[in-house]
């Protein structure tokens, strides 16, 4: 039995409902309690806590998040294989784990919520991860459901998410990340703690909402970082034509030069240069 809630081990619960990892649906189960229970306590507070996890799988880190006490578990789990091990997990947790087998990529949990801010927890599968996170920091209205975010990616994802200006792997992630989220890399783990290992060391990331991020239209400030980045290599006063208006007058808004790149512009920047695009007519084109 565990140490934390004398349930069957997950070595146990995976081999007696046959559990095999699926790389399609980018499985990679943590096995060791006492990792997930840290996760667990990283979304801390969690008394009366309603925590969204997705990807429970086997149901370690749910088991983790039950016995720190939190109030509330809404598990959603593509993996009709899990179910039946979930299923013994909210037997042992009456009234406190609801099992919702549904796509993560379209599910909606606000109507689980009665109108209540949750948590998002979770190990989340690798394939899909970053589009998952894209759709809850674009989420309207704003400030949104949740008011925190703990989960993990791999190593590289986790450093585009916290990046910042002048750091080598920021980009459009980590402005619309920064933007709308206060970011932290809390811990790393080795690939060794999971079946099957992964090929990459994972991260766990905190992501807290601001409750008022510098106003901007979300859409401008996405079209600004595509073609600021999609050109990374060259200066602004290069990147900056597809968007129609004279680049001078958009790296005028931000206080910078035409000659700077986009890796050296603050978040604060990209959202200024977003705001005079959206205020900008489209510049005229010359009389050939």
């Amino acid at each position: 039995m565990s140490a934390i809630d004398n349930l069957p081990p997950l070595s146990d619960v995976i081999r007696r409902h046959e559990l095999s990892a699926k790389k399609s649906l980018g499985q990679n189960f943590l096995l060791d309690l006492n990792l997930t229970s840290r996760i667990a306590r990283a979304a801390a507070p969690l008394e009366d806590a309603t925590i969204v996890e997705i990807g429970p799988g086997p149901g370690g880190l749910t088991r983790a998040l039950l016995a720190q006490g939190v109030r509330r578990v809404i598990a959603v789990e593509r993996d009709e294989r899990a179910i039946p091990a979930l299923e013994e997990i909210a037997q042992h947790y009456p009234g406190r784990l609801t099992i919702v087998n549904a796509d993560a990529m379209t599910f909606d949990p606000r109507p689980y919520l009665d109108g209540e801010r949750a948590k998002i927890v979770a190990n989340l599968p690798y394939n899909i991860a970053t589009v998952l996170l894209v759709g809850w920091l674009t989420t309207d209205p704003w400030p949104p459901w949740y008011d925190m975010m703990v989960l993990m990616f791999q190593r590289e994802v986790a450093e585009r998410i916290v990046a910042r200006e002048n750091d080598d792997a920021y980009g459009r992630l980590g402005v619309l990340a920064n933007w709308r989220a206060e970011t932290k890399i809390l811990f790393d783990i080795s690939p060794s703690a999971f079946v099957p290992p992964p090929k990459v060391t994972s991260s766990v990331v905190r992501l807290i909402p601001r409750a008022n991020p510098e106003p901007c239209d979300l859409r401008t400030l996405e079209r600004v970082t595509q073609a600021a980045f999609g050109q990374r290599r060259k200066m602004l006063r290069q990147s900056l034509k597809s968007l129609g208006v004279d680049p001078a007058v958009l790296a005028a808004a931000a206080d910078v030069e035409t000659t700077r790149r986009a890796e050296t512009i603050p978040v604060s920047g990209f959202v200024a240069m977003a705001r005079e695009l959206a205020n900008s007519p489209p510049a005229r084109k010359e009389p050939i």
